[in-house]
């Protein structure tokens, strides 16, 4: 395991800290035993990372982009030398199995090299005015001070992810962690110290006050930029604090993602797809495949191919590095999907296959594929945030479409099709953000990143990314 100063956890100005409002415990999901006590911060603490990260702006912005660049490109290469330490400290904290926890670190080592490389490649365009007598010159400045808030279901990826482009745009940002996987983010501060970023550019805020720390960064006229992942409750609530100073907001909210399998699809490529759109990260994901919709004709055959994979799943803690299955990440969790799948089974849905779960301790719910279940039940309403797969069976292309599209969210979908051109006339007619075409993931850190409706707002990832840490300016040149 890296070595952390968990009962510091707090990095401010290059230095770790304990915290004003004492510590709290961070407990291993598969055992329920107390890993590390962490370093609680307070609105003080959160007042003092703003102070940290506006000393040290100016002189972070104006350092040449190769420089930056240097920086986030070692801290891709420390998080590899890293990577098996990094992948153990994610499965601890946060459940995973120890393949889905090396698949993150990889994809969120990646966001660091992405954005060293675009690091570099400064914009802009000069240009004659329409009218004559100009030239107009258009540049991209750091927006300013960032605020990163992140959540718990990928500690490393979802950090990186904001840190990279924030950095890469010459920005400074105070992070604040989720309260359940704090570690992650405490190792990887580290690295970007050891990489060479200077004092106050990074600073870090664990807490279990997220309100009154959040709060305080967006009260304060000095933060510029709140980037937030999260629940769409939660991010109402932020873009309410934020319209009251007009903070530029970049939100990656809540998932609903329809999969669909046509008449004509592969169903070798589909229920591979599914396994991985569903079940990677036991489903807690907010891109997770949510409902998933089977024609007719391959309904039956498709539901009973993914049941015999998802019954060979193996569940259990990932110091068993065979196990493909980690817990959720709290009690509540199981208890609220649980209640999904009652509410559907009371509706007429029925289980059609489940995998074995350990007795205890930890929070362990079977991954589940549920078939007959009618469209308006809330185990397809609602986001799951779990592994159950609930299939509902369709005949109609354009009833397919209003199903697929009526949510309010619209981050993710999932199109499995045999005729290509189908596929992506499904596709378009999709309201999210992306779509994955014969494949069972879309993410990706050279790809924007991001939904439509109550998904959110604005892109990460790709070149976009780069954006939402930048302001335009405009030059008015006489000429």
């Amino acid at each position: 395991m890296l070595s952390l100063e968990a009962d510091r956890g707090i990095h401010i100005a290059g230095r770790w800290r304990s915290g004003g409002a004492g510590r709290f415990d961070v407990v291993d999901p598969a055992t329920t035993e107390v890993l590390a006590s962490v370093a609680n911060g307070s609105v003080d603490d959160a007042t003092a990372a703003v102070d940290a990260a506006v000393s040290a702006a100016a002189s972070w912005a104006a350092t040449p982009p190769r420089q930056r660049s240097d920086v986030l490109r070692r801290t891709y290469e420390l998080m590899h030398r890293d990577h098996d330490a990094l992948s153990r400290l994610i499965a601890a904290e946060n459940g995973k199995s120890l393949a889905d926890a090396r698949a993150e670190v990889g994809y969120a080592a990646e966001f660091f090299r992405w954005y060293a490389e675009e690091a570099v490649r400064a914009e802009g365009r000069y240009s004659h005015a329409p009218a004559g007598g100009a030239r107009t010159l258009v540049t991209y400045r750091p927006v300013g001070v960032a605020a990163l808030v992140t959540p718990w279901n990928f500690p490393a990826a979802m950090a990186t992810r904001k840190i990279g482009p924030a950095l890469a745009a010459g920005c400074t940002v105070v992070l604040k962690p989720a309260a359940e996987t704090p570690l992650t983010a405490l190792a990887i501060v580290r690295l970007l110290a050891e990489a060479g970023a200077p004092d106050g550019v990074v600073n870090l805020v664990p807490t279990t006050d997220a309100a009154g720390v959040v709060g305080a960064w967006l009260a304060d006229p000095r933060v510029r930029k709140l980037s937030f992942t999260g629940s769409t409750r939660v991010g109402r609530l932020l873009l309410h604090q934020a319209a009251d100073r007009v903070v530029n907001t970049s939100m990656e909210l809540g998932g609903n993602a329809p999969f669909v399998v046509t008449a004509d699809a592969d169903l070798d490529a589909a229920v591979a797809g599914a396994m991985i759109a569903k079940f990677r990260g036991g489903g807690q994901a907010c891109v997770s495949a949510n409902r998933f919709y089977a024609h007719a004709d391959v309904a039956e055959e498709f539901t009973a191919r993914l049941g015999k994979e998802v019954e060979a799943l193996r569940v259990g803690p990932a110091a068993d590095a065979d196990n493909q299955i980690g817990p959720l990440i709290s009690a509540k969790a199981v208890a609220d999907i649980t209640e999904l799948v009652e509410d559907a089974l009371g509706r007429g849905a029925r289980v059609a296959a489940r995998a074995e779960v350990p007795d205890g301790p930890g929070f362990f719910l079977p991954p589940t594929v549920l078939s007959d279940v009618p469209a308006d039940a809330r185990v397809v309403r609602e986001e799951i945030f779990g592994p159950v797969a609930p299939v509902v069976t369709w005949r109609d292309e354009d009833e397919l479409r209003r199903m697929v599209n009526d949510t309010e969210m619209g981050l993710a979908a999932y199109v499995f099709a045999g005729e290509l051109q189908r596929a992506v006339d499904l596709a378009e007619h999709v309201d999210a953000g992306m779509v994955g075409i014969n494949r069972g993931i879309v993410s990706d850190p050279a790809a924007p990143f991001g939904g439509t409706k109550q998904s959110g707002l604005g892109r990460e990832g790709s070149h976009e990314g780069l954006h939402e840490f930048t302001e335009t300016q405009y030059l008015s040149l006489d000429w």
